[in-house]
C-alpha cells in the first residue's frame, strides 16, 4: 500500500466507527502501519480487520483517553509494537446529552470534557514525549465547527471543543522547532454514528439538517479522513496551529 506515508505509524483513537475508522483506513491506504485504540472492542477489531483485508498492518488496543495510565500504555505498546509513533489523529469524542447550559448535568459536563479535552491533551502529551526522541512528528485533533462559532443545546461539547482549538495553537507554538506539527481538523455536519444518535436516526431531521449546508448535503468520514491525512502527509509541512474547517462551506455563512 505504498503512499505519502510509506513505512510510517499512525495512531488513531476513536478508530472503531465514523470518522475515526474513515481516518485509520486512509492512513493504511498511504502505506502507513496503524494503531486503533477505541473502547469499542468489536468496531475497533472491525477496523483492523478492514485495513488487513486491504493489505495494510494494523493493531487494535482498547483505550480510554480519559485515563493517563491508559493513554501511556497506549503510546508505549505502539513504539514497542511498531518502533515509532510518526502521526496521531487523537478522534476520540463523546456528544453529550442535550440540554441548555441551566440543564446541563455536572455529571454530562465532568464526562465530556474528561473525554473530549482532558483525552485529547493527554494523548498529546504521551505522543509528543515520542515525537520529541524521534526528531519529528505530526498529530491531528478533531475538534468540530463548534470548536469555533457557538451551538445552543451543547455547552459541554461546545466548551471542549473550543478547548482543543486553543491547545492545538498552543502546542504547536510550543514544538514548532522540535519539527512536531500540531493542527486540528473542525468538522461540520458528518454522517457518523453520532449524527444518528443525535437525530434518532430520523432521515427527515437529517435532510433538515444537511439543507442548511451551502452544498446541501452532509460531508462523509472519508472527506474528513482526507484533510486528516494531508496535515500529516510533507505536503502539509509548511502547516501547524491550524484548525481546518471541513463543513461544506458552513461558518462562512
Amino acid at each position: 500500500m505504498a503512499g505519502r506515508l510509506e513505512g510510517q505509524v499512525a495512531l488513531v483513537t476513536g478508530g472503531s466507527s465514523g470518522i475515526g475508522r474513515a481516518s485509520a483506513v486512509a492512513f493504511a491506504r498511504d502505506g502507513a502501519k496503524v494503531v486503533v485504540a477505541d473502547l469499542v472492542v468489536e468496531g475497533g477489531e472491525e477496523t483492523v480487520r478492514l485495513i488487513e483485508e486491504a493489505e495494510g498492518k494494523a493493531l487494535f488496543v482498547r483505550t480510554d483517553v480519559s485515563k493517563a495510565a491508559e493513554v501511556e500504555a497506549l503510546v508505549k505498546r505502539t513504539v514497542a509494537t511498531y518502533g515509532r509513533l510518526d502521526c496521531a489523529h487523537n478522534n476520540a469524542g463523546v456528544e453529550g446529552v442535550m440540554a441548555p447550559t441551566a440543564d446541563c448535568t455536572q455529571e454530562n459536563w465532568d464526562r465530556t470534557i474528561s473525554v473530549n479535552l482532558k483525552g485529547v491533551w493527554l494523548c498529546m502529551k504521551y505522543e509528543i514525549a515520542q515525537m520529541l526522541k524521534q526528531g519529528r512528528g505530526a498529530i491531528v485533533n478533531t475538534a468540530s465547527v463548534a470548536g469555533l462559532v457557538g451551538l445552543k443545546g451543547f455547552p459541554a461539547y461546545v466548551a471542549s471543543k473550543h478547548g482543543i482549538v486553543g491547545l492545538t495553537k498552543a502546542s504547536a507554538l510550543e514544538y514548532a522547532k522540535a519539527d512536531i506539527r500540531i493542527n486540528a481538523v473542525c468538522p461540520g455536519l458528518i454522517h457518523t454514528p453520532m449524527i444518528d444518535r443525535v437525530t434518532g436516526g430520523d432521515p427527515e431531521a437529517q435532510a433538515k439538517l444537511a439543507a442548511l449546508k451551502p452544498v446541501g448535503r452532509m460531508g462523509t468520514s472519508e472527506e474528513v479522513a482526507a484533510a486528516v491525512v494531508w496535515l500529516c502527509s510533507a505536503a502539509a509541512s509548511f502547516v501547524t496551529g491550524h484548525a481546518m474547517v471541513v463543513d461544506g462551506g458552513w461558518v462562512a455563512q
